[in-house]
């Protein structure tokens, strides 16, 4: 497993997602909610679509799709709402001396 360095932890709006390539094609929705950062896989398992485009609920740690409005569970990938049946990866994410870095490799 490896690990990359993605951003400084102030650079990241609080209750907004950021699309972001990691390495090899990796592309994750970066979240931040208050001192807590999430990635999960920016491609929604229902219709690929981009989810950094979409709704942080941070009350409820979810992302919604912008399409059809599955949600989705930030801390596990696992949609909360339908039309998505899949979850999407996850990833670890961890901020040292105010970096966000992210595992590459230990998806879930």
């Amino acid at each position: 497993m490896s690990a990359v360095r993605v951003c400084a932890l102030d650079e990241l709006d609080d209750g907004e997602a950021r699309r972001v390539e990691l390495v090899d094609g990796v592309v994750v929705a970066l979240v931040r909610i208050g001192d807590e950062v999430y990635a999960i896989g920016d491609r929604c398992s229902h219709a690929d679509v981009s989810l950094s485009g979409g709704i942080v609920d941070e009350r409820a740690c979810t992302l919604e799709c912008p399409k059809h409005g599955s949600e989705f569970d930030l801390r596990t990938g696992v949609p909360q709402s339908l039309p998505a049946l899949r979850p999407v990866p996850t990833y670890e994410v961890r901020v040292t001396d105010g970096q966000v870095v992210v595992a590459i490799g230990g998806e879930s």
